[in-house]
């Protein structure tokens, strides 16, 4: 099949590129030099001119603690060009399948999320991508919007690859260890987004994510154990602090962990994030 990227130079973008042409599929990953999706003209000229079966819409403004100063930004990227996306998909007939996030949740909820639970967002990030999934499901209403969560891969910036640089820097590592959720690796993302796009029925929203929910504490612990199994590091130890003493600017939910289960009895497993881990810190 052949599949349209936007975002193509973000980690879920290069993954689904990376993923898609080993499993045999076309797919052409469009970065932002070549489509800003808040240019409406230039998603219109494209998705107009676009011969193929599905759009997926991994472009999206991710800098939770920066959205708080930079709504307009964040709502640019996650609403109106979400929304744009959905209006020249729909008006072409083309399937959309749309990233979102277990941050429209605001973690009150003691067991994980449902597909249908409301979202409430506690921060600018999650008001945005809130917003985009409410444009997509108002303009588009073929389209399917994906919720993960705590995405890291190969390539990009993000969490991993965050604790491994001060992992090679610092003696001691303090993370927070308050916050629950799922990480999720950017290759089997790609691989169950891959998948929904070649189906002819997808719901209209479905979680995904890593199987075997953490804290960030115990992911930075993972990390950086298994970064030392591969090479020497100056880090000795991961502290447990909690959400109040990082202080963040950008207040995060407690439990964002998404249900999986919608996802499974359609035949898509949810991988289990460790090995993930292991390929990331391989590569």
């Amino acid at each position: 099949m052949k599949f349209l990227v936007t975002g193509g130079d973000g980690q879920v973008g290069r993954a689904l590129a990376r993923r898609g042409a080993a499993l045999g599929h076309a797919v052409v990953a469009v970065g932002r030099s070549a489509l800003d999706v808040t240019d409406r003209g230039a998603v219109d000229r494209t998705i107009a001119s676009w011969n193929g079966d599905a759009v997926i819409n991994a472009a999206a403004y991710t800098a939770v603690d920066r959205a708080e100063t930079e709504r307009e930004r964040a709502f640019a990227a996650n609403r109106d060009g979400a929304a744009n996306l959905a209006a020249a998909c729909a008006r072409r007939g083309l399937k959309l399948l749309h990233i979102s996030t277990d941050y429209v949740f605001d973690g009150e909820k003691p067991i994980p999320y449902v597909e249908g639970d409301p979202v409430r967002p506690i921060n600018a990030y999650g008001e945005s991508k809130a917003a985009g999934e409410a444009a997509v499901r108002d303009l588009h209403p073929g389209a399917a919007i994906v919720r993960t969560s705590w995405v890291f891969g190969i390539d990009g910036p993000n969490f991993v690859r965050t604790i491994l640089r001060l992992a090679r820097e610092r003696r001691v590592l303090q993370v927070v260890d308050d916050q629950r959720g799922c990480p999720t690796f950017a290759d089997d993302l790609a691989d169950a987004l891959i998948d929904l796009a070649a189906r002819a029925h997808v719901p209209p929203v479905l979680h995904f994510c890593g199987d075997g929910p953490t804290t960030w504490h115990a992911f930075a612990e993972a990390i950086v154990a298994g970064a030392r199994a591969r090479g020497p590091l100056a880090c000795e130890r991961v502290d447990a602090i909690t959400t109040a003493e990082r202080a963040a600017p950008a207040r995060r939910p407690r439990s964002s962990v998404l249900d999986t289960s919608l996802a499974r009895a359609l035949g898509i497993a949810s991988p289990a994030w460790r090995p993930g881990l292991d390929r990331m810190l391989d590569a």
